[in-house]
């Protein structure tokens, strides 16, 4: 009798630690590192704070992003989708460049998932509030440091790159722009 008490208590004690091993198991790994070099003068826009990269420096890059959920955790960063932002080229959707008093952002190469989430909206909460946005971009996790990306490094593997309009409807005060902790989902 003791023998079953502590089986029926074990197996599902251990079944939950392979659940959570597993869900643990589908983090996304680097896919390898790329060497900075300067920019040539003038060709890195460090509008919104932007990095340029630094000679010598190896930067991760990222094939992937971690498992997107109805409350996908990420880091709202700040960009410019606007001709002479430091957004760069024209977005990857549409080949156009957005107003930065729009909510449109920029996804982590996995979550963009190959465009599958182009011209889409997802929800965004943060600083207490949400707001909608629509997906315009690639924030490339694969590339960087070249002028196809503005001399800057590769995106982390979880990002959310978004314009003023998104920090604004989200009641974040101006000086503390740049970098949050947030979620993200799809809409329905």
């Amino acid at each position: 009798m003791k023998k079953q008490v502590i089986c029926s208590t074990v197996f599902p004690l251990l079944c939950i630690l392979l659940l959570l091993l597993s869900v643990e198991a589908q983090t996304c790994s680097p896919s390898g590192k790329i060497k900075g070099k300067t920019p040539p003068p003038g060709q890195c826009n460090q509008e919104n704070d932007s990095d340029c990269c630094k000679d010598g420096k190896w930067y991760t890059t990222y094939k992937c992003s971690p498992p997107v959920s109805s409350q996908t955790k990420a880091t709202l960063t700040l960009n410019s989708f606007e001709r002479d932002g430091d957004g760069g080229a024209p977005s990857e959707c549409d080949n156009q460049y957005h107003s930065d008093d729009d909510p449109v952002v920029a996804l982590s190469t996995g979550w963009y998932n190959n465009g599958k989430r182009c011209l889409k909206y997802i929800n965004i909460h943060g600083n207490g509030k949400f707001v909608r946005a629509k997906v315009v971009d690639e924030c490339d996790s694969t590339m960087g440091c070249d002028s196809d990306h503005d001399y800057q490094p590769p995106c982390p593997n979880n990002i959310v790159d978004a314009s003023k309009a998104v920090w604004k409807a989200l009641g974040v005060p101006e000086n503390n722009w740049g970098g949050m902790d947030i979620y993200w989902s799809d809409t329905d």
